[in-house]
């Protein structure tokens, strides 16, 4: 997860069957208003099929998968732990993830998976082949940790010093993806071990660099993660026809699953924008050009694009300027003044009209003072969308996982993920998953990205379950259609 994650509080079950299951709800506010298109009308009729669908795969040959996977997920949990605990102490920054890649590549073969390596440089990719036919589902699990120094008392701590852009750092799973690894590991072994009984084929993805990668620096040009995965083919040979990946979150206690239709997760783009003036004597502004000052007017314009000119009733939208850097003595204002900043945004239309906002913003504002400002902006992930029909399908299942009460409806969270790229290629679900004690408050419990965040392992335990459960179900309404 690309960012901190969020502290929106969740939206709980009832005793009522779960909102999410029968109708998305921008969809329920619109259809009580009375004013729907007659596409998305035909979109949530859909997804109450895909839902009613979902709930009817109660047959005896499911339930008796569904146990199965709750005595091998029970039995695999000490290897579970074991694997993260291993993982955390040895923490690999983006791309640079060899050792993790390794435990990863052995693990698989050893299950009798076919195995490729080196995918999107430290990726490793399994396919494990049921015994039935029926369709390809992946599931996805990143592996990098974070240029963090950990500051939990752990007997298994990491200690390890890496190299980001060309300097050394601390390294840790400051975002919980020693827990995903471990968790897609253990789920390979679940599905493993009933592969004659599964109709269809599973995809186990491990991807390197979600963070983004430690050797380079995202420029517009260079990719990385998911979508240099998707570029070697990941989602094809067999073609995916569905993907699933989760996200350990302190927002949440330990164990409870929070998943939302629609989009879900934000896009995030990179912005820098340099302003230019004529140095001078401090003394003597006039007989220069200030690019402080402009870039000020600027910072202050660039506030209006989505307070004043964006339709923040159709999607929610942030523009931040995170660093200015301009200047070095008290009595001289310099030639240039550079800024970077981040966009966020879930609808693609929007994403687009602030780039083009955002450079007219600046440059006319520089123009105005005599200055010139350049802008330059790199997407980097696209939002996490999750299908109204696929949520619907699958939500029973991750309903009867998460048990009554420990579920709720995901707000839309500001961070992002390049699990975005893999539901380009075919339809995607994400989900979090909680992972703080229940003895703690997840509104104070250090987030994902702090140093001392940390993750309460019988939780894992769902997200094997989850994985596992979702594979199959998926499977069976196939077959079942």
């Amino acid at each position: 997860m690309s960012t901190n994650g969020h502290r929106a509080p969740v939206e709980h079950a009832t005793g009522k069957r779960h909102r999410m299951r029968r109708c998305a709800l921008a969809v329920c506010a619109a259809l009580a208003l009375g004013a729907v298109p007659a596409s998305i009308v035909r979109a949530q009729q859909a997804a109450n099929a895909a839902g009613a669908a979902g709930a009817a795969i109660q047959t005896a040959a499911a339930q008796a998968l569904h146990a199965q996977i709750d005595e091998r997920a029970k039995a695999i949990e000490p290897q579970l732990v074991a694997w993260r605990r291993d993982i955390h102490q040895h923490p690999e920054l983006g791309n640079l993830e060899t050792r993790t890649a390794a435990l990863v590549a052995d693990h698989l073969r050893k299950l009798g998976m076919e195995v490729k390596t080196g995918v999107g440089v430290t990726g490793v990719v399994g396919l494990l082949k049921g015994g039935k036919p029926g369709p390809v589902v992946a599931l996805r699990a990143d592996m990098d940790a974070l240029p963090v120094k950990e500051q939990v008392d752990l007997p298994f701590a990491s200690k390890t010093k890496g190299v980001y852009l060309g300097k050394e750092v601390d390294v840790m799973h400051a975002c919980g993806h020693d827990a995903h690894t471990a968790m897609l590991m253990a789920t390979a072994e679940v599905l493993a071990g009933m592969k004659d009984q599964l109709p269809g084929s599973v995809k186990f993805i491990f991807q390197a660099a979600e963070e983004s990668p430690a050797t380079f620096e995202p420029d517009g040009e260079k990719i990385w993660g998911a979508k240099q995965m998707v570029k070697e083919g990941v989602m094809r040979d067999p073609k995916v026809d569905a993907v699933f990946g989760l996200h350990v979150s302190s927002a949440y206690p330990s164990g409870w699953i929070a998943w939302r239709a629609g989009p879900a997760m934000s896009a995030v783009d990179q912005f820098w924008i340099d302003v230019t003036g004529k140095q001078t004597h401090g003394a003597r502004p006039w007989s220069g050009i200030d690019p402080i000052v402009a870039s000020a007017q600027i910072i202050t314009g660039i506030q209006t694009i989505v307070s004043r000119q964006s339709n923040i009733g159709l999607e929610p939208a942030v523009v931040t300027i995170g660093a200015i850097n301009g200047g070095n003595r008290m009595n001289i204002i310099p030639d240039k003044v550079a800024m970077l900043g981040t966009i966020r945004t879930y609808d693609e239309g929007m994403k687009k009209d602030i780039h083009k906002r955002l450079a007219t913003t600046a440059e006319h504002i520089a123009e105005s003072s005599g200055a010139k400002a350049k802008v330059r902006v790199v997407e980097l992930y696209n939002a996490v969308v999750n299908p109204p029909q696929l949520v619907a399908q699958m939500a029973p299942t991750l309903e009867r996982v998460a048990g009554a009460g420990n579920f709720g409806v995901q707000p839309k969270s500001q961070a992002s993920e390049d699990f975005s790229f893999y539901q380009q290629e075919a339809p995607g679900m994400f989900f979090y998953l909680g992972v703080t004690p229940r003895n703690e408050d997840p509104n104070t419990a250090p987030s994902n990205h702090s140093p001392l965040f940390h993750v309460d392992e019988p939780a894992m335990l769902y997200g094997v379950r989850a994985l596992s459960n979702m594979a199959v179900d998926y499977m069976l309404a196939a077959n079942k259609n």
